[in-house]
């Protein structure tokens, strides 16, 4: 039961890549541009957990749902699996919403 949040997780992250792959939204449109924005999206949710940890804003919940493995102090396993998961589904959004056609056209 510890790794259903982690795997819930890792099959949303499945499902992202699938629409990825689909509609070619971030990392199959560009994939150098992608781990960058990607890295940049995760560095910044990461620094802001860890200022959150700092000052005592956020803290980790116990459940048995989660493996318990933390990557630092108050910071599981599972919050780097969800930031992934937040940024590539914002960033499929992204993508998709941007893509010709998908703005319907204004009468002018």
């Amino acid at each position: 039961m510890g790794v259903l949040y982690l795997t819930a997780l890792v099959l949303s992250l499945v499902g992202q890549a699938l629409v990825d792959h689909g509609y070619r939204t971030f990392f199959w449109r560009d994939a150098r541009r992608a781990a960058v924005v990607m890295a940049v999206g995760l560095a910044f949710f990461l620094t802001w957990d860890v200022a959150g940890i700092a000052t005592g804003i956020f803290f980790r919940g116990s459940t048995d749902l989660m493996t318990g493995v933390l990557l630092a102090p108050e910071l599981p396993l599972e919050e780097l699996f969800f930031l992934t998961l937040l940024c590539w589904s914002t960033m499929n959004v992204w993508g998709l919403m941007t893509r010709p056609g998908a703005q319907p056209e204004v009468p002018r």
